[in-house]
């Protein structure tokens, strides 16, 4: 158990007389020692995790401190490195003890070991494993400038080093859940598929949070007979891994409908009856627009889903009237087309609401933020995106965000 009392008497130094003065000392030593474990392990981050532990033993031992760890055992140099690094020994040694440290002790004891370096050395150093249960992360390596280290100080940077230990344990599963996690939801993403050759499409897609990959809100387009394309986006209830399973779901089955070349209004009764029979599928909204080119003509229908905008040839914005009907998988139907003019000379605008809702907003004023945007004269589908996206702060939104612009190109014939 790495010697307590020794390891005690390190913290509080020498005890006062009397019980009272035994009692308040080991209250004392109590106090530093929880603090000492407090600063250590305070995120999921392993680099953070061995910083914490090594300014931690620096600034309580006065000395230096860094880890070596187990994988770079060819003393290929020290991390997270506290103090003066010019007083720490020669990092081949400190690998070549990591090493045997990772090794079974022949005695069979389970204690922690430590190492001093080779004699000739004017700074006292010590070696500890890095080190919880059978799980070896590397070694902490101290070197002081005055004396020796000693037994109990051995001690309690061994306790030290393991609570960082079991720290870094946890890390690494958090960190390979996290891979997997991402592994799954690249998986679920799928590229958009391409347009005619007749329509300029632009798509981004910024999921919520700093880990997320993917959510439930998706951009689509589908090519279709005689020049024309399929627009949708859609926006499934929640985030994360279940929004996204239940996203590709209805991707897969819009793919399947747009096959039959079905009017928008036609496919958005389908998908909903289809949703509506699977109980564990989440509401989405959804807006589909087909654009046809050679007629100059976009036809739009949505189901609970925001309208769509477009940007005019003279830069300006608005929203275009969208008849919406209810979210799917309601199984309530109800969805009407509306169908619009669509040149060369405007790019059709369609976004989740993750683009324009803010916390405490009504909508009626996010979409008026983004019918005020005005943009170049000459700006492209991705110039549209990128104004949009920097002018209504999209990087730092709430919500997921999917949005897609789309122009139709010069035919020379109508």
């Amino acid at each position: 158990m790495w010697g307590v009392v020794r390891l005690i008497r390190s913290i509080r130094g020498p005890a006062a007389g009397g019980a009272a003065g035994r009692a308040g000392g080991a209250s004392s030593a109590a106090g530093v020692l929880r603090r000492l474990l407090a600063g250590i392990g305070t995120t999921l981050d392993e680099p953070t995790t061995c910083a914490e532990l090594t300014r931690a033993v620096a600034a309580h031992f006065h000395c230096a401190a860094a880890v070596l760890r187990a994988e770079a055992a060819t003393g290929t140099g020290y991390e997270a490195v506290a103090g003066d690094a010019g007083a720490l020994p020669d990092a081949h040694w400190a690998a070549a003890v990591a090493r045997a440290m990772a090794r079974p002790r022949l005695d069979g004891r389970t204690e922690p070991r430590a190492a001093h370096p080779p004699a000739g050395r004017d700074r006292p150093a010590l070696c500890v494993p890095l080190a919880t249960g059978e799980h070896r992360y590397g070694v902490l390596v101290c070197a002081g400038a005055g004396t020796a280290f000693t037994a109990a100080d051995a001690d309690l940077l061994a306790l030290l080093a393991e609570c960082a230990a079991s720290h870094i344990g946890h890390a690494r599963e958090f960190a390979g859940v996290s891979r997997t996690a991402g592994d799954l939801q690249r998986a679920l993403r799928a590229e958009p598929g391409r347009p005619h050759p007749n329509l300029d499409v632009a798509v981004r897609y910024l999921p919520a949070g700093k880990r997320a990959v993917v959510g439930g809100d998706w951009c689509e387009t589908v090519r279709l007979h005689f020049g024309r394309t399929l627009l949708v986006v859609g926006d499934v209830m929640g985030h994360g891994v279940e929004a996204a399973v239940d996203m590709a779901s209805y991707r897969s089955d819009l793919r399947s409908l747009a096959a039959a070349d079905l009017p928008p209004h036609r496919i958005l009764r389908r998908l909903d009856d289809i949703a509506a029979r699977a109980p564990d599928r989440r509401p989405a909204t959804c807006l589909v627009a087909r654009v046809d080119p050679v007629r100059g003509r976009v036809t739009l229908s949505g189901a609970g889903h925001l309208p769509p905008a477009v940007v005019d040839g003279d830069g300006g914005t608005s929203l275009l009237p969208v008849p919406v009907g209810p979210p799917l998988g309601t199984g309530i139907g109800g969805y009407e087309p509306a169908t619009q003019d669509l040149d060369e000379t405007r790019t059709l605008l369609m976004f989740t609401d993750g683009l324009v809702e803010r916390r405490g907003e009504d909508i009626d004023r996010s979409l008026d933020r983004l019918a005020r945007i005005r943009f170049l004269p000459g700006d492209g589908p991705d110039d549209v995106l990128e104004t949009v996206l920097a002018r209504l702060g999209a990087l730092h939104a709430e919500d997921d965000v999917a949005v897609l612009a789309a122009r139709p190109r010069s035919t020379g014939t109508r």
